[in-house]
């Protein structure tokens, strides 16, 4: 049975901390390790995680120098012990059955390598998001060709993640000087490093992902402030860069395109005339390019290998 270790950042919130612990000690599956990682916070967080779960055998408590999520994230996962590793931010929460309803996916899938949810925000305002608007799982197969010419976004925010341990170490394998640039939202360094470095993607609607919005986190804060999103943007863009550098991709990996399409069982519209973008790529004559985008538009699905 698959493994579990999770790893909760924490930075300055001593107000929600606890609830982000004591949920996933409420699993009906237990996780293994739950590893608390606390970047450097001023709050008192370090004082009251001690007194709270300094004797609980069931949470490591690390401590470290401000530095931000990047490193902390290094941090967990270096320290992670278990098959698969879920990151949890330290303001969020899940329901009690989360690991329940991913183990299922990683025990019955030993193909996929990494699996995200969906979320229901809760604080300031009350809503489901959906990769896609989907209440269906999607196999999404691999990712790579489509992330590096397109830039989609495969993954949620970081309370919703989850990847075998063997890829958050790869994935994570960055140098210390990135840690500057991401100490926020370097849950793009996950998302978009498991897709470019060939990492299966699955993406699982559980309702259990409670993600708190309280107009202090980042990605809440920032989405819709153009400046901030153009930053976003520039730094996603860069950072799949530097994963394509350690893959070997570049702009040729288009012809790789409709290989990596029929990895998808039953990819939806908008998958199709994404991988219909990419098939229009290339050196190939212009027929040959528009015959292949035909047959990926109005072709039959795929059946799951």
């Amino acid at each position: 049975m698959t493994t579990f270790a999770v790893v909760i950042t924490n930075y300055n919130y001593a107000s929600f901390v606890f609830e982000a612990v004591d949920s996933v000690l409420a699993q009906t599956r237990a996780a293994t390790q739950i590893l608390v990682i606390d970047d450097g916070s001023s709050d008192g967080s370090p004082e009251l995680l001690r007194q709270r779960y300094g004797d609980d055998a069931r949470v490591s408590l690390l401590f470290g120098e401000n530095e931000g999520q990047l490193a902390a994230f290094q941090r967990g996962v270096a320290a992670a012990n278990a098959d698969v590793v879920c990151f949890l931010d330290a303001d969020d929460r899940w329901k009690p059955e989360y690991l329940q309803k991913v183990g299922a996916i990683y025990d019955a899938r030993r193909d996929v390598d990494f699996v995200f949810s969906d979320l229901q925000t809760f604080g300031i305002d009350q809503l489901s998001i959906r990769y896609e608007n989907s209440p269906q799982p999607i196999d999404l197969g691999y990712t790579a060709v489509s992330t590096y010419l397109l830039l989609p976004w495969y993954g949620a925010p970081t309370s919703a993640l989850s990847l075998r341990r063997s890829w958050a170490v790869d994935v994570l394998d960055l140098p210390h000087s990135f840690r500057r640039q991401w100490k926020l939202c370097a849950d793009a360094c996950v998302v978009h490093g498991a897709s470019i470095l060939g990492a299966r993607k699955y993406y699982l609607p559980t309702a259990c992902v409670e993600y708190r919005t309280h107009g202090n986190n980042g990605w809440w804060a920032g989405r819709r402030e153009p400046t901030s999103r153009y930053r976003n943007s520039l730094r996603n863009y860069g950072i799949v860069r530097v994963y394509a550098a350690r893959n070997s991709l570049d702009e040729g990996c288009c012809s790789l395109g409709k290989r990596e399409y029929r990895t998808k069982p039953q990819p939806s519209g908008k998958e199709r005339r994404r991988y219909a973008r990419i098939a229009l790529r290339g050196n190939a004559p212009w027929w040959e390019r528009y015959e292949q985008a035909i047959s990926i538009l109005f072709g039959r699905t795929q059946q799951r290998p």
